[in-house]
């Protein structure tokens, strides 16, 4: 193989000649596209006052961003006014954005991206309000709700912008402020999606103050695990303040998402694998197990919650193997626990008919969504981590038993 490249424009120019004289030639094309998106963090977002929203959709010499608005139902069981909200912010920021129908309740939670139900409603509603590439989607819920509008969002037209308002701590500090789309299908979380950064995330503080306790503590969960993996200070932050995030302690669960949110942001950045193109995935540390959990319950486990479990199952392979001190180990299991999050479930120990551990698919279900080689991040000391590529299940079995002793499974 011959490779030369051209002074003029770039292009990578390869000719091969294969055993029998026969010569090809191939003319590489390398790009590079640049993403930036702003990630603000605001409070009352559709107060006519607060700029941040009609400043995001405000689009210079030309007329008001025709928009779509959709609303996680659990975030307006909370908070009722907000519909009423979006379309009053709409009439005092005309020259901003044109709000083309009343705002959209639809179903959240996980169920919101269980199949195609929501995905397909929207995009059949951006392709009857004939929607163009500089028109918006805006998109206030958790995650879930997030991935299964994001993707519709990102299909027509091969991407309508898309504006998000994270609704949970989790999608604030982690999911929302990412680069990806998604649903499930068959039992497999994320089967189905896109890579689409966002146009911008809007985060309202506000929407915390109302958050059940659960599902406040899935944020909590994945501020853990990049604290972990990434930033040895963030978790002692966590561990000093666990009994205020597990009460729900409006200061300390901003504080956490805030960081959280900048490290996840930090890693889409510099980590320079933005669109998973590799075969690691750092801030999935915990999620091969976590992701199965969460399918042989029906999806019934909260994503925090299997997360922190996946965390604990995978800090005790990190002890087994050498990468953690029992000291460490025991911290981590301990803020968990001291922060209200489980570290052991029932289903850790479900088998199939021909008894092994249900839980081990999670590992060929995350080796096939990494490209078919298995790479695991796991804790090389608290705030460091490294990339393993097998699992012995002996060892993931015997952490089952630990955690159960540990955990009050």
């Amino acid at each position: 193989m011959k490779r030369e490249r051209s002074e003029e424009d770039g292009k990578v120019e390869m000719s091969h000649t294969t055993q029998r004289g026969t010569e090809s030639r191939v003319y590489i094309e390398e790009i590079s596209v640049p993403f930036a998106y702003p990630v603000y963090f605001t409070r009352h977002a559709f107060d006519a006052a607060n700029p941040v929203v009609a400043d995001v959709l405000a689009q210079r010499q030309r007329p008001a961003t025709r928009t779509l608005a959709y609303l996680d139902e659990g975030l307006v069981a909370a908070h009722p006014y907000l519909p009423g909200a979006i379309a009053g912010y709409a009439r005092e920021h005309a020259g901003a954005l044109e709000l083309l129908a009343e705002p959209r309740v639809l179903p959240g939670g996980e169920q919101a991206k269980d199949g195609w139900h929501v995905a397909n409603d929207v995009t059949a509603e951006i392709i009857e309000h004939r929607l163009c590439r500089h028109s918006a989607v805006l998109a206030a819920g958790g995650g879930a709700f997030l991935d299964a509008v994001g993707l519709a969002a990102s299909l027509v037209h091969r991407g309508v912008r898309l504006v998000r308002l994270p609704s949970t701590a989790l999608s604030q500090d982690d999911g929302g402020v990412g680069v990806k789309t998604g649903i499930n299908l068959g039992g497999v979380k994320n089967l189905v999606g896109t890579f689409a950064p966002p146009f911008a995330v809007v985060n309202d503080l506000e929407f915390l103050r109302t958050l059940p306790r659960d599902v406040m503590l899935d944020g909590v969960a994945e501020a853990l695990k990049v604290a972990i993996i990434k930033d040895a200070d963030f978790f002692d932050f966590l561990a000093a303040a666990a009994e205020k995030l597990r009460d729900g302690e409006p200061r300390a669960i901003e504080q956490a998402v805030r960081r959280s949110a900048v490290l996840h942001l930090e890693h889409i950045r510099q980590g320079r694998d933005p669109f998973e193109m590799g075969d690691a995935r750092p801030l999935d540390f915990g999620h091969w197990a976590a992701h199965r959990l969460e399918g042989l319950s029906g999806y019934a486990l909260r994503h925090g919650q299997a997360v922190a479990v996946g965390i604990a199952l995978d800090s005790h392979y990190a002890w087994r193997t050498g990468l953690l001190s029992r000291d460490e180990l025991d911290r981590i299991l301990r803020v968990f626990t001291r922060a209200g999050l489980p570290i052991c479930h029932p289903l850790l120990r479900a088998r199939d008919d021909a008894g092994r551990l249900r839980v081990l698919e999670g590992i060929e279900q995350f080796r096939e969504h990494l490209g078919g080689d298995l790479s695991v991040t796991l804790p090389q000391g608290i705030g460091q981590r490294i990339e393993i590529h097998e699992m012995d299940s002996a060892l993931i079995e015997e952490g089952i038993a630990f955690l159960e002793q540990r955990g009050a499974c």
